[in-house]
């Protein structure tokens, strides 16, 4: 039977991991004055890109003598120029447990050309964090975008490392609480939790990552977006503004709406609280649920920004996976066609099922009103099987 659409549709149906929901009262007349059609590099456009540094740091509580730069290629570019630009300069540990951190492992192994340690673990589940040796370099991603799976904390990191460690937080910074003083690179992009727009990273670098740069150069063509150095020594000019390659100011523009508004409303930790309320709002409706379950079984390792739900109903899990797949995509279009939910398909590289973004700047009233339109969606796809 196919039960009755619900009364209440949620206010924004924007549940995508990436680029992910616009903050509420969001308008393109909040970004008036933008100093398009100026060069970044005049004097208003370094004042702007200086600001959305300078915002940054505040509301991250980043410690003065890190370094914030903007980058290009998004998430992706911040943590391949930390890569390609300092490991090589000894031994490193790969850590994955979803599509991103073995996309790093790929590029370490197969593009470097690096003889790294790999720990790794199945969707839903974590790598040996205790296997990390401190002499080495670690990669790892802190939240597990496409697995739903993040580390409790940075205790496993030691103080007394000699390595660097290189984390991509991009679904976890301004939603999760990050140890900087257990963190030498910390990357990002604007499209995750401030729901900016995307193709611009952020790059953290901390004092001990700036010794290296400044003192190891690897044995490899650096090409022009990834050098940081110049001389064997920093380019500083890319930590207060100077970008290496033109940035859209009507994005930075975006980028600074979207820090004001998270200062206006009590800053980081107003945000990691309001996730932390959209996790438990759905983490409320999974608890009464038959047929979804956490792809995550560990609570204490479970992401409150990129959750991801399995389908636990016999019926369908005893599918192919192709089948499951299948599945999901007409619960996908059924909720699409509603326009009350958008983009909530899981990871293409993850197990079949859904991934519901919960960061800061979805509503917890979207995510109460979100539970029974996937109840109607799951006994309709399913009806016709």
């Amino acid at each position: 039977m196919i039960e009755t659409i619900p009364a209440t549709r949620p206010a924004r149906p924007y549940f995508s991991s990436g680029p992910c929901a616009k903050r509420s009262g969001w308008s393109l007349e909040n970004l008036a004055g933008a100093p398009l059609g100026r060069s970044h590099r005049s004097k208003i456009g370094k004042a702007r890109l200086k600001d959305a540094i300078d915002r940054t740091r505040a509301l991250l509580g980043v410690p003065d003598d890190y370094r914030i730069g903007i980058v290009p290629a998004s998430d992706t570019g911040a943590v391949e120029m930390a890569m390609w630009s300092m490991l090589g300069a000894r031994a490193v540990d790969m850590l994955a447990w979803e599509s991103f951190g073995a996309g790093w492992v790929t590029d370490v192994i197969k593009q470097l050309g690096l003889e790294a340690r790999v720990f790794d673990a199945p969707y839903g589940e974590i790598a040996d964090l205790t296997a990390i040796d401190a002499a080495h370099d670690v990669v790892f991603t802190w939240n597990g975008t496409t697995s739903g799976v993040r580390v409790p904390d940075a205790e496993w990191i030691s103080d007394a490392r000699e390595g660097l460690t290189i984390c991509d937080a991009t679904s976890a910074i301004f939603a999760q609480a990050l140890d900087w003083a257990k963190l030498d690179v910390v990357t990002f992009s604007w499209q995750k939790v401030l729901g900016g727009e995307g193709a611009h990273g952020m790059l953290i670098l901390g004092p001990r990552a700036v010794e290296r740069l400044e003192s190891y150069t690897p044995p490899r063509p650096l090409p022009k977006i990834f050098r940081l150095t110049k001389g064997g020594k920093l380019i500083e000019g890319i930590f207060d503004g100077a970008t290496i390659n033109t940035p859209s100011m009507l994005c930075v523009e975006d980028y600074i709406d979207a820090l004001k508004w998270a200062s206006g409303i009590g800053g980081l930790d107003a945000m990691h609280a309001r996730a932390d309320a959209n996790y438990a709002a759905l983490a409320e409706w999974v608890d009464q649920t038959p047929w979804a379950e956490f792809l995550c079984a560990d609570p204490a390792l479970r992401s409150n920004t990129s959750v991801c739900l399995k389908i636990a109903d016999g019926d369908i899990a005893a599918l192919g996976e192709g089948d499951q797949r299948s599945f999901v995509k007409k619960m996908e279009s059924l909720l699409e066609a509603e326009e009350v939910a958008y983009d909530i398909g899981g990871y293409r590289d993850a197990p079949p099922g859904l991934r519901i973004w919960c960061g800061a700047t979805v509503e917890r009233s979207d995510i109460e009103a979100l539970g029974p339109w996937l109840n109607w969606a799951f006994a309709a796809a399913k009806a016709n099987l």
